[in-house]
């Protein structure tokens, strides 16, 4: 694959060390399910309401049923070729090396830019319950813990996202059976509500269809996380079974959350009453009389946070060390934790015998504390300088996640064909309607970029994103041509498939 030609000169050859497979499927399909569940939902989602109204429904459908495509696409790739890069190892094999790198590095960016977000809004909440702790003291405590968690045994993120997964999942339970009762007049002190609030205040579309895709883009970037699924699958002991389940489960689950959730607000409330920044389901548990409610979300929503920053963390780091082992970034991030033993190093002969030990072993410490690092820089760039710097690098990153989602689709397109014809049997989950729901994923995924760049207040994300992707594919178009001249060693292997599925197919 794209190999330097034969008078370049020869590079000793990229030793890749094996992850532990240390997660288990209650793990992933815990992690499918809550991973996407954060404060986008639980606070960002006024913002759809107030453009959409009632109509927001209609937005959540269209967003989650793109989405839950992309995820259906991903789920049949990594069932079929599980590897810790997931969607990058997938781009590389079907379109080439300049597609692996460029699409691991945006996701890597994205993650640690989006780390220090999640790492200040956790701690200006902590801060205000305890005013005598300064919030960039809260921040350094959250990236330590977190840090620490992630340097040990797989298995410590896993019980970490489970947990916060569960409280999340368990808060829109409770939430859903306390607005069905509402709605129904069931609860003390209520009357049932009907569907007033669906059709007064200018009906169900108050604003028209203008406003349904306004809400679109307003809550697409909430489904974004659900690819930490299939870049964890691959520290499973079965990964093609695992992400197979998880992909399943959680997608259909995720809509009823999603869908569920705002049905239920603008059934009980009228959607005039809910305002962009303000939580709507704190509104709601107001309205019903739940006592303390603004308190109970805020614990919701920090939970929330710190799940999405451990689960940041975690896909950042998996997704440099995949850079590393096929030769897009420094060679020395390939060093995994020894297991019991406390040793760095390891062979490929020793796969999986660390990570069954669950001391520890199979952790690419380096790459997290890369991954960390640069979140560091982030999170001090976001305290500093919130509005100049801090923001430059937001908007940077404003829209790579619709490009990563079009060269998963892209990439599908191309491996789907292969597998079909080397590896049929590799086919445990499959894209429905293929290749036509693909072609509509793409196009809606073009459509959703040409409208942002309608509107003013979403043009600047997809300027600054456009200009750091193609910042990234002159780099990689760069360093391949490079390599095709002899001009720099490739110091690298093929992508790092367990083909733990027998199959036996490469993706060459």
């Amino acid at each position: 694959m794209h190999e330097a030609p034969p008078t370049a000169p020869a590079a000793p050859p990229a030793v890749s060390e094996p992850l532990a497979p240390g997660l288990k499927q209650r793990h992933l399909t815990m992690l499918g399910l809550g991973g996407v569940i954060g404060a986008g939902l639980f606070v960002g989602s006024g913002a759809g309401i107030a453009v959409a109204g009632p109509a927001i429904v209609v937005s959540y459908l269209i967003a989650g049923a793109l989405a839950m495509l992309v995820m259906r696409m991903l789920g049949e790739m990594s069932a079929a070729m599980p590897a810790s890069g997931s969607f990058s190892v997938h781009a590389e094999r079907a379109l080439g090396r300049w597609a692996g790198f460029s699409v691991g590095w945006l996701y890597w960016f994205l993650l640690v830019v989006v780390l220090a977000v999640e790492a200040t809004a956790a701690a200006q909440i902590a801060h205000g319950w305890v005013p005598a702790v300064e919030p960039w003291a809260w921040v350094l405590l959250f990236m330590v813990v977190f840090t620490a968690a992630n340097l040990t045994a797989v298995k410590n993120f896993g019980e970490f996202e489970f947990w916060f997964a569960s409280l999340k999942v368990g808060a829109i339970v409770a939430f859903l059976g306390l607005g069905v009762l509402a709605v129904l007049g069931w609860l003390p002190d209520t009357d049932p509500v009907g569907m007033t609030n669906l059709t007064g205040q200018g009906g169900f579309l108050p604003n028209g269809w203008d406003g349904v895709v306004a809400g679109v883009l307003t809550v697409v970037f909430a489904f974004g996380g659900l690819e930490v699924v299939t870049i964890a699958a691959a520290e499973t002991a079965d990964p093609a079974r695992a992400v197979g389940r998880a992909v399943r489960s959680a997608v259909v689950r995720i809509l009823f959350f999603y869908v569920g959730s705002m049905l239920v607000i603008v059934t009980v409330l009228p959607w005039t009453a809910q305002q962009a920044g303000l939580s709507p389901y704190v509104k709601v548990l107001d309205a019903i009389g739940v006592p303390s409610a603004g308190q109970i979300m805020n614990i919701v929503v920090f939970v929330a946070l710190l799940s999405a920053l451990n689960a940041n963390l975690y896909g950042s780091s998996r997704m440099v060390f995949s850079l590393a082992e096929r030769g897009e970034a420094p060679r020395g991030l390939l060093k995994v934790s020894g297991g019991s033993s406390g040793q760095e190093g390891g062979s490929r002969g020793q796969a999986g015998t660390d990570g069954a030990s669950g001391t520890g072993g199979g952790v690419p410490r380096r790459a997290v504390l890369a991954s960390v690092a640069f979140g560091f820089v982030s999170v001090l760039l976001n305290l500093l300088w919130p509005d100049t710097v801090f923001l430059y690098m937001l908007n940077s990153v404003g829209a790579v996640l619709l490009f990563v989602w079009a060269l998963i689709a892209a990439s599908q397109l191309r491996l789907r064909a292969r597998l079909e014809r080397e590896a049929p049997q590799a086919l445990e989950l499959r894209m429905w309607c293929f290749p036509y729901l693909t072609w509509l994923t793409l196009a809606g995924l073009l459509g959703v970029l040409l409208l942002m760049l309608t509107d003013d207040g979403a043009r600047p994300q997809v300027l600054w994103s456009a200009g750091a992707t193609a910042l990234v594919l002159l780099v990689a178009v760069g360093r391949q041509r490079r390599e095709r001249k002899g001009l720099a060693p490739t110091g690298r292997e093929e992508p790092a498939s367990t083909d733990r599925t027998g199959s036996g197919f490469t993706g060459r």
